[in-house]
């Protein structure tokens, strides 16, 4: 079991594409700002190509070739059962610590091993089923931002799913940015010659979540990225002693449950806030483990199966991707 974290340092600014930079992670490292990509009708041909050591490469058409990265990564997945990609719309909705928790609700149950990271080299074990691999590890202070441009740190991904040492393993699950960014399609390209299971996706129950949601779910759609379902984090708040429930991020247009209803997609649960569940995570405990009893550690665990069932039921259907 594995996960393969993408998010530290990635940009939270949006910027309007053309079709013509939608292609993927096909943009040279040591290309200009405004490169068409390689894949573009426009390769070699448009203005900002002018001066670019890749003009005549990328005007010959060579370029439209298929990256061989997709059939390394390919091959070395192979020995991957099931891959998950966690997405979420909107930051700070919980998505990382969700696949944290997923992670180690995944290797409690026996699984061969667990890769938390996305870099490349040999991940880190945190218990014997339970590794990581984070491009934080690559930096010199956990203070340090990552300040890098889209070819840079899609080339980093390349090098997280094919150099890594992944394995054989039951589950590789990742981390991934929020947004549709750069890293989600290098994400998708790289993994087009695997069998990824597919996506699940955190939001929280208020609108201003549910809006960056629905973009997230058309972007899966888009690449034909199969979603294994919605998860609402922070759906309510429990209190540890008194066990009231209270609603911190009220749904005012119906939550997770309403929109997944809309577009016909499974909600695999609602998670409540638990304190608890933070402080596990800065302590590095398990929250599962710790407090097995709890309303929240019910409905992890009620997703966790809902996700086995299905990454078991896709097994045995044939490769679409």
């Amino acid at each position: 079991m594995a996960v393969l974290h993408l998010g530290v340092g990635a940009s939270r600014r949006r910027r309007r594409r053309s079709k013509a930079q939608t292609n993927m992670s096909d943009t040279p490292d040591n290309a200009p700002k405004h490169c068409p990509g390689t894949a573009s009708e426009q390769a070699g041909k448009a203005a900002s190509c002018q001066g670019c050591p890749n003009q005549k490469l990328c005007a010959s058409g060579a370029g439209k070739k298929p990256d061989p990265a997709i059939g390394e990564i390919g091959e070395k997945l192979s020995s991957v059962k099931h891959k998950i990609l966690v997405l979420s719309g909107k930051g700070g909705v919980g998505k990382s610590t969700f696949s944290a928790q997923l992670a180690r609700a995944l290797a409690s149950d026996g699984t061969k091993e667990v890769h938390q990271s996305g870099n490349g080299w040999s991940p880190v074990y945190v218990e014997d089923n339970l590794a990581i691999m984070s491009i934080g590890f690559l930096l010199s202070s956990p203070d340090d931002a990552v300040i890098w441009r889209g070819p840079k740190k899609n080339g980093m991904i390349k090098q997280f799913l094919r150099d890594v040492d992944w394995g054989e393993l039951d589950y590789l699950i990742v981390d991934t940015p929020p947004g549709t960014s750069d890293e989600h399609l290098s994400i998708v390209q790289y993994l087009s010659s695997t069998h990824v299971d597919g996506a699940v996706i955190i939001t929280t129950p208020q609108e201003v979540s549910l809006q960056d949601v629905r973009k997230e779910i058309r972007f899966c759609q888009k690449v034909k990225l199969p979603i294994i379902g919605v998860v609402e984090n922070m759906s309510s708040f429990v209190c540890p002693k008194c066990k009231n429930t209270s609603q911190i991020f009220p749904p005012t247009s119906g939550g997770a449950e309403k929109m997944c209803a809309d577009l016909n997609l499974p909600l695999l649960g609602k998670l409540p806030l638990d304190p608890r569940i933070a402080q596990s995570c800065d302590e590095g405990r398990p929250f599962l483990r710790e407090v097995p009893d709890s309303p929240a550690a019910e409905v992890y665990h009620t997703i966790v199966q809902s996700i086995r069932t299905y990454c078991s039921n896709r097994q045995t259907e044939p490769s679409t991707t």
